[in-house]
């Protein structure tokens, strides 16, 4: 099954790679350089199957963007939010589960596949749950 999905980092070689993995297996992806667009994508846009979101930014950091998204209600309850970051300490993960994220990669502990493998497991996982 194809799944949409975004890829929010402000490094654009980074998104190219991951885009490219998702693209390679049929999957339709949207890049966003920051998060101000993603959320102006969600405002108006059917909601992705997922959202991999970096921490770091400019402008404004992964964990605003997840806070709008909530406070918001942006895509939905069958959107997942996942955080692919370099900022894994315990208290950054903490954050995350108390906004309610779908998980957790550390980009610098996980290949392009491994990145790509968690997320649709995350998605499938979720669609057993709700079927």
């Amino acid at each position: 099954m194809a799944y949409r999905i975004y890829l929010v980092d402000d490094d654009r070689f980074l998104l190219d790679m991951y885009a490219v993995k998702f693209k390679a297996a049929g999957h339709e992806v949207t890049a966003f350089q920051g998060g101000m667009a993603v959320l102006e994508a969600l405002r108006k846009d059917p909601a992705p199957d997922a959202v991999l979101l970096d921490v770091v930014m400019p402008e404004i950091d992964g964990f605003g963007v997840l806070e709008i998204i909530r406070k918001e209600k942006l895509g939905g309850p069958a959107m997942k939010v996942i955080i692919l970051s370099n900022q894994g300490q315990p208290s950054d993960v903490e954050r995350a589960t108390t906004l309610k994220v779908d998980g957790y990669i550390i980009k610098a502990s996980a290949i392009p596949s491994e990145v790509y493998s968690e997320t649709i497991r995350i998605i499938e996982q979720s669609n057993q749950k709700g079927a």
